[in-house]
């Protein structure tokens, strides 16, 4: 074979890619689905929170304390709250979790669904370039989705989390729960105190979402055309050959598992500035943030605040911890998630 026609091969066989266990919406028993996918993301939820309480504790530390590593604050933490203080606002956020974990997932799979098949018939794009796409544009609006309930979650955990943080907490008001803050928050700030930081939500997980899911997918076809998967397409003239064997479940799970912590790496390494703004927005109180009392900060205040703090190395407090949540909850994630969606298929007759 030449090479020009070793070329044209490889292509028409990446054209032909599909990838092992690819299961779509129309094939989930969605009550199944809604049903597990609260449980097992609720387990997820609890192993993960700790590491973002001290992300977000970094991240609002003042001027005035001493930076401390992750593993010093977590330490401190231990010592001054016990266990409980790496699970503040862990309740609130919880009942956020579920509602908001539903739009997501439904959200993510619509679309995904539909601009896959609008991309090949419409668009005319190979299958692996819609597939990004589709992959991109569901991560994207399914964010955007999830926000809209999960933003006055976070605000209200995440003002939780920084209680009793001494030097680092920022705020002065003390809430005695989800519920105390969540009033607290309406009668002082009013509604809008809920939605402080949507937008910076937004820029943040969204593009982050849509990063994600498409690296995501090119990263898992790439290791799956690496390791020889190729449903429908042989080296053989025989067109009636068989396609290779499915791989087992072990690694099913270490494809996905690897491509989702390089993906979750590159989002945490583009987004992380975003969230320290995010947070700040969030938790400072409205004398603390420069907005002046009654006046929450503004997104330029809470940059400036940032940069005086620490210089523009500020805007990137917090990577560390981020940067393992991310890694680890994306890898944790999408296993659970695959995992989900192979025990809420609905059997093929």
């Amino acid at each position: 074979m030449s090479l020009r026609q070793q070329h044209q091969h490889h292509h028409a066989a990446a054209s032909e890619l599909r990838l092992p266990a690819d299961i779509d919406w129309h094939m989930l028993d969605k009550s199944k689905f809604f049903l597990l996918g609260a449980a097992l993301f609720s387990g997820v939820s609890a192993t993960l929170y700790p590491v973002v309480v001290l992300k977000t504790r970094q991240q609002v530390m003042v001027a005035a304390s001493p930076p401390q590593s992750c593993t010093r604050l977590g330490l401190n933490i231990l010592r001054r709250e016990g266990v409980r203080g790496l699970y503040k606002g862990f309740t609130t956020s919880l009942t956020g979790t579920i509602p908001a974990r539903a739009l997501y997932m439904s959200t993510l799979e619509v679309t995904k669904a539909s601009v896959a098949s609008l991309a090949t018939k419409a668009g005319g794009m190979s299958e692996p370039a819609a597939a990004a796409v589709a992959n991109a544009a569901a991560g994207l609006t399914a964010s955007i989705a999830a926000q809209l309930v999960w933003t006055p979650i976070d605000v209200v955990s995440q003002r939780l989390m920084v209680q009793g943080g001494g030097a680092s907490s920022c705020s002065t008001t003390r809430y005695a729960g989800g519920l105390d803050a969540f009033k607290t928050i309406v009668r002082t700030e009013g509604f809008q105190g809920l939605y402080r930081g949507f937008g910076m939500s937004i820029l943040t997980y969204a593009p982050s979402n849509a990063l994600w899911w498409a690296s995501y997918c090119v990263a898992q076809r790439s290791m799956w055309m690496n390791l020889g998967y190729r449903g429908g397409a042989s080296s053989s003239s025989d067109s009636n050959i068989l396609p290779p064997a499915p791989p087992s479940s072990a690694v099913v799970v270490g494809v996905q598992g690897l491509s989702a912590a390089v993906a979750g790496g590159v989002s945490a390494l583009v987004t992380t500035p975003f969230d320290t703004i995010k947070t700040r927005l969030q938790v400072l109180g409205n004398e603390e943030g420069g907005g002046g009392v009654g006046r929450p900060p503004s997104i330029t205040q809470t940059v400036q605040s940032l940069v005086q703090e620490g210089g523009w190395k500020a805007c990137y407090r917090g990577l560390g911890p981020r940067w393992a949540s991310m890694s680890m909850s994306a890898t944790i994630m999408i296993t659970t998630y695959e995992f989900l969606k192979r025990l809420s298929a609905k059997s093929q007759e």
